[in-house]
């Protein structure tokens, strides 16, 4: 049964739109909090394997989705006809960004599809990583239009970023402080005690906006200090400076220092697009975001550095890096997951194919890699005669299940660009 607008969510139905990395951890965390829940996604094939109780993600195990379909507190679909039932509606969908500018068609569209159904004392909450002003300036437009509704008056909007860390063992959807803000007082209130069904600690703020500042903050901050830490690592090289010796040493300091550490480049969800949103929105009014262009041309140039590297290694022992048989350790963007999306590798084995390199990969959680104008490449089996037989060993992403030092103490060279392999496994060993 609906509830009054402005009471407290009591209504024992929900639906989550998009069931991928955000949208299926939070479907399923509802659904154990007591509600039934309605996990919509546009893709039927994995609706189909949703409702098999096949989870495709790593942060939900298949055990956990056939318990909660079991018990019949969740279920998926296609399609947008349980909107009307429920309480509350949670829109978890991509928010990529292209051509230089936001790519907002995945929350029009699903906005569009959910005020169709939208009914009178419905929480809306809208959870996609985006710029300051979207859930007022785009998402509610769309919602009261479809609708004939009126947020804050016939229903209670509200955005609250999603903070999921895929393969974090520590922090996850409960643990983690959630963060909202409504565009009414009473809608942010609808949406705390939501989100305190199953999360430790809501933090409530004034308005969307500064929910949506927030989350672009958290990963500028982060965008920001990486490409700091990425220069330094390529003025180190230069200079003679060991640049995680540098590190250590300076995080031996009680305050006032955060230790970021060097890498191929930034990956995920998060880091190389959030930035990017708080730029264009600046630019909307002729303003410039100056540290997130420049830390964005610092992260963006270190996959040709790492291939440049590896280049100047070989050259040292006269060989070429056209015709070198290159084998790359982990591929997805960071690890202990199987998500590619924006990982560093990619460029780096293009950009080793273009150059004539002969390259493998393994990777315990990508079985197959598709890059453009190239035969996909699949996984090889970490053997010593492979790691004997690579003119290089180029570690990118370390997974926990593989022995970097073994591998590194096999490998004739070795370019660790994520400091895996401890001191003392051989001077064939060379860090970014």
């Amino acid at each position: 049964m609906l509830r009054g607008l402005g009471d407290p969510v009591s209504g024992d139905r929900a639906v989550v739109v998009g069931q991928g990395y955000v949208g299926l951890p939070l479907a399923i965390a509802v659904a154990r909090s007591g509600m039934t829940v309605t996990g919509v996604d546009l893709a039927p094939d994995r609706v189909a394997q949703l409702n098999d109780g096949e989870s495709p993600i790593g942060d939900v195990t298949s055990e956990l989705l056939s318990e909660v379909r079991a018990a019949g507190s969740y279920h998926a679909s296609v399609d947008f006809d349980a909107v009307a039932d429920a309480a509350a509606v949670v829109l978890c969908v991509p928010t990529p960004y292209h051509r230089e500018a936001p790519d907002l068609s995945h929350v029009e569209a699903a906005s569009r599809a959910v005020g169709q159904y939208l009914q009178p004392g419905t929480l809306v909450v809208l959870e996609s990583t985006t710029y300051p002003g979207t859930t007022e300036e785009v998402l509610q437009p769309i919602l009261e239009e479809a609708s004939g509704l009126k947020a804050g008056v016939d229903f209670d909007l509200a955005f609250s970023p999603e903070r999921i860390d895929p393969g974090n063992a520590t922090f996850d959807i409960h643990n983690t402080p959630k963060i909202v803000g409504g565009t009414t007082p009473e809608g942010t209130a609808r949406a705390a005690e939501f989100y305190r069904r199953f999360v430790d600690t809501v933090v409530e703020v004034s308005c969307p906006k500064t929910a949506e500042m927030a989350k672009l903050l958290e990963n500028t901050f982060r965008h920001i200090n990486i490409a700091l830490v990425n220069e330094l690592a390529v003025l180190s090289q230069d200079l003679g400076v060991n640049i995680w010796e540098v590190i250590d040493a300076a995080a031996s300091k009680p305050f006032g220092f955060m230790a970021f550490h060097p890498g191929p480049g930034v990956g995920g969800h998060c880091i190389p697009v959030d930035p990017m949103y708080l730029s264009w929105r600046v630019r909307q009014f002729g303003g410039a975001a100056k540290f997130i262009e420049l830390a964005r041309d610092v992260n963006a140039a270190m996959p040709s550095y790492c291939v440049s590297r590896v280049q100047e290694l070989l050259n040292d022992r006269s060989m070429a890096l056209k015709g070198a048989r290159i084998l790359v350790l982990g591929v997805a963007y960071k690890p202990d997951v199987a998500d590619l999306r924006e990982s560093p590798a990619l460029p780096i084995i293009q950009r080793l194919l273009e150059k004539g390199a002969d390259v493998a990969y393994h990777d315990p959680h990508v079985p197959l890699l598709e890059l453009p104008d190239t035969a996909p490449l699949r996984s090889v089996e970490l053997t010593d005669d492979l790691l004997r037989f690579s003119d290089c060993l180029l570690i990118l992403t370390p997974h926990r299940q593989v022995d970097h030092e073994h591998a590194a103490r096999t490998a004739p060279l070795v370019f660790d660009t994520r400091h895996v392999v401890p001191d003392g496994a051989g001077p064939q060993v060379y860090r970014l």
